[in-house]
């Protein structure tokens, strides 16, 4: 079963108390973090990982939580808040040597992405969000029946227990509905891909929620305090998006201009696996942010 980049070196580090990220990393030249989005690991950057890594040190990390990554307990919010996986983050590229570094993450990768943005902005140099709004704008534009294609993120908002059990009642046909409704072409996840998705996802059911529980508790209170602060991300700002907006009834590039100043938002016509889907499109448009 495919589980690792090839050509790539795996380790574990050491990020916080007891949390330990597995990360690939390859290449040389100036740093790239690359963030994982749902349901799904550091695999999904294979194809871009392998490209950039012709130029750049990439380094593929399991979010906390996830994958081969440690996954603490929940034991309040913020456990998995996104300044919580933010840090992580922002630790292991310091212990591989990094202090600065571009940041590029898909989905949920995009939301830690996004608060290392702000909370870290003499540390992160250039950042890439893929595919998502900030928390604080995806809850706002959700509303009347067409939120039912967000009912994950409701489902695991609930509290501890119920969606848990839920979802860990029936993991392969929850995490495979996913990949299969967001891909619009399925053969960019391979039979042995897909089963080491699900196998990762499986085995991660608490914590998995508990990231997106996160997104409905203390993410919001961190973005609004941002919000009201007058905290912008400081760097060049990519956004690559598919046009949700045209079925929810927003206008992403606007919501995305508000917390990015010096912002390219690009819309796509892949999936939302857009990593897998059009590899060669990603990494081209991470090398175009990385020369601004």
């Amino acid at each position: 079963m495919t589980s690792t980049i090839a050509d790539f070196e795996y380790r574990r580090v050491p990020v916080a108390d007891g949390v330990s990220l597995n990360v690939a990393v390859g290449g040389t030249g100036s740093p790239i973090v690359l963030l994982h989005g749902f349901p799904q690991t550091h695999l999904m950057w294979r194809h871009v990982a392998a490209d950039l890594a012709s130029d750049h040190t990439v380094i593929c990390p399991d979010l906390r939580g996830y994958g081969a990554s440690d996954k603490p307990a929940e034991t309040d919010g913020t456990t998995y808040a996104k300044r919580t996986m933010a840090a992580d983050i922002v630790a292991l590229a310091r212990a591989l040597g990094h202090d600065r570094f571009a940041l590029a993450g898909h989905d949920r990768g995009a939301l830690v992405a996004f608060r290392a943005g702000l909370d870290h902005p003499g540390t992160i140099t250039h950042l890439a969000c893929l595919d998502v709004l900030p928390t604080l704008d995806m809850w706002d534009v959700m509303h009347g029946t067409t939120a039912a294609v967000g009912f994950h993120l409701y489902l695991m908002a609930q509290p501890p227990g119920l969606p848990e059990r839920m979802i860990a009642a029936g993991a392969d046909a929850f995490f495979g509905h996913f990949l299969d409704i967001w891909a619009n072409d399925p053969a960019a996840i391979p039979a042995d891909v897909r089963a080491a998705y699900l196998d990762a996802s499986r085995e991660a059911v608490p914590s998995i929620v508990a990231d997106y529980r996160a997104s409905a508790g203390i993410d919001v209170e961190h973005d609004k305090a941002d919000l009201e602060a007058g905290n912008r991300l400081r760097m060049p700002v990519a956004v690559l998006q598919q046009d949700w907006g045209a079925a929810l009834g927003f206008d992403a590039a606007a919501l995305w201009s508000a917390w990015a100043p010096d912002l390219r938002h690009t819309g796509v016509t892949c999936g939302h696996f857009m990593a897998e889907e059009a590899p060669a499109d990603i990494a081209k448009a991470l090398r175009d942010l990385l020369a601004r």
